[in-house]
């Protein structure tokens, strides 16, 4: 089954009334139907009594806390849900997966992070194919990447990449000049969900530069944000 951006119902259940109307602001000139809630009882109650593809769910909810809500709403209904807390603790992210959130959000988020965690969430539960499936080259000063035939060149010299180097140097450059986050990268890069005792994803950033440095580009373009993730610059 394929979704279209335009068809996704996305269920915001937020109390903070400004980031809740910008959240839907937001995701509505993406193409995102949306609906809006303020207190955990109604967007309980919402979630339960229509249909949703993906649900937006604070944790620190008047009436009823986000955590009881996911508890009560996987009693009877599997729809995704990605929690969002200001709360970004391990316990907590522990506590939101173990009881069936299907991504862990923590605020502040900038809002390209949160629509690429969308979209992984969406292409796992129903097969969506975001918008950017349909980019197939991209160039940036000097640098080509072909996706049809998973090929990288530099100033005309070709890049020896991996299927996974690929896929994140895809991932950054679409997304160049902004941070993307390592638990975002997991998920769309290496596909898991993200550990603080994994170096897999460093390991691939640096094999990554380290070719695009022997390739004559300036190794300070594949940038480390220190507590933030990754940039392409």
């Amino acid at each position: 089954m394929s979704v279209s951006p335009h068809r996704a119902r996305v269920l915001i259940v937020e109390d903070d009334p400004e980031l809740n109307n910008q959240l839907g602001a937001l995701l509505q000139a993406q193409g995102y139907r949306i609906r809006q809630c303020f207190e955990g009882e109604r967007g309980l109650l919402t979630a339960l009594n229509q249909r949703f593809d993906l649900i937006l769910l604070d944790v620190l909810l008047p009436r009823m806390d986000g955590f009881s809500v996911l508890k009560q709403l996987r009693r009877t209904c599997q729809t995704p849900v990605m929690i969002l807390s200001a709360c970004g603790a391990e316990e907590e992210r522990i506590q939101g997966f173990s009881g069936g959130a299907d991504d862990y959000v923590a605020k502040p988020f900038s809002f390209t992070e949160l629509l690429l965690r969308m979209e992984a969430v969406l292409r796992r539960s129903m097969g969506w194919q975001p918008p950017t499936a349909d980019a197939c080259e991209l160039r940036l000063d000097g640098l080509i990447l072909d996706r049809r035939r998973q090929t990288v060149h530099f100033a005309g010299t070709p890049v020896e990449l991996t299927p996974v180097q690929f896929r994140l140097l895809w991932m950054l450059a679409l997304h160049a000049g902004e941070p993307v986050s390592k638990p975002c990268l997991y998920q769309l890069v290496l596909e898991r969900d993200f550990s603080c005792h994994d170096r897999s994803l460093d390991m691939h950033v640096s094999r990554v530069r380290r070719k695009l440095t022997a390739a004559g580009m300036a190794a300070g373009r594949l940038q480390t944000l220190h507590g933030k993730g990754y940039s392409f610059v």
